[in-house]
């Protein structure tokens, strides 16, 4: 997570080519890609429990491109808001939802407006109500100060460029004593300079 970009990488051509694959993700999960998904992979390698996962929609699960299990850090209590910070089609986000009940919210954000509309289509058919969903970048999340009781993400600040930005983002956007549930991708040495400019590496 401490791996930064060089100064003059076109982090504009980055974002795209992001949302490009995330795209293609929400339109043909089952698709070649290089990444694993779906409620099996959840389940059987990241702790999910598959009777949870069962009872959400399938375009949320067949969807889901995570690398851990952030829901595993900790509870989320009844009433709370919760901020799911790249949520992609949406299955951390309405298990986030069921969690907190219908006095609290379930928020999700996410850059891909594709995969918005698939966690949108996913909250209704779930009849989850207290679910909103917006496009928008972790680096300017759409929300006033204090807003959440938690945050959670799910492999996808590996994937932003200005990674002090995104989390000086969550630190805003937290209330006194809220909770970072941070399920990521990390690295125990600096990457070389020819990695670091390889735009499909950091989309990767």
């Amino acid at each position: 997570m401490g791996i930064t970009c060089p100064v003059d990488l076109d982090t504009q051509l980055l974002r795209s080519e992001v949302s490009r694959i995330y795209a293609r993700v929400a339109v043909e999960p089952g698709g070649q890609f290089h990444f694993h998904r779906g409620p099996a992979y959840a389940a059987g390698f990241l702790g999910y429990d598959p009777a949870e996962l069962a009872a959400l929609p399938d375009s949320a699960t067949t969807a889901f491109a995570g690398i851990a299990n952030p829901h595993s850090i900790g509870p989320l209590r009844e009433g709370e808001t919760v901020l799911d910070v790249g949520c992609g089609a949406g299955m951390d986000l309405l298990l986030a939802a069921r969690r907190v009940g219908p006095a609290g919210r379930a928020i999700g954000i996410d850059m891909t407006r594709a995969m918005r509309d698939r966690a949108c289509a996913a909250a209704a058919a779930a009849g989850l109500p207290n679910v909103e969903v917006h496009v928008a970048d972790a680096t300017a999340l759409p929300l006033p100060d204090a807003a959440v009781d938690v945050v959670i993400s799910n492999g996808v600040l590996n994937l932003v460029p200005e990674k002090e930005k995104a989390f000086r983002e969550i630190h805003r956007v937290l209330r006194p004593g809220g909770r970072l549930h941070l399920a990521d991708i990390t690295l125990d040495g600096e990457l070389g300079e020819e990695a670091r400019r390889n735009i499909d590496l950091w989309a990767g």
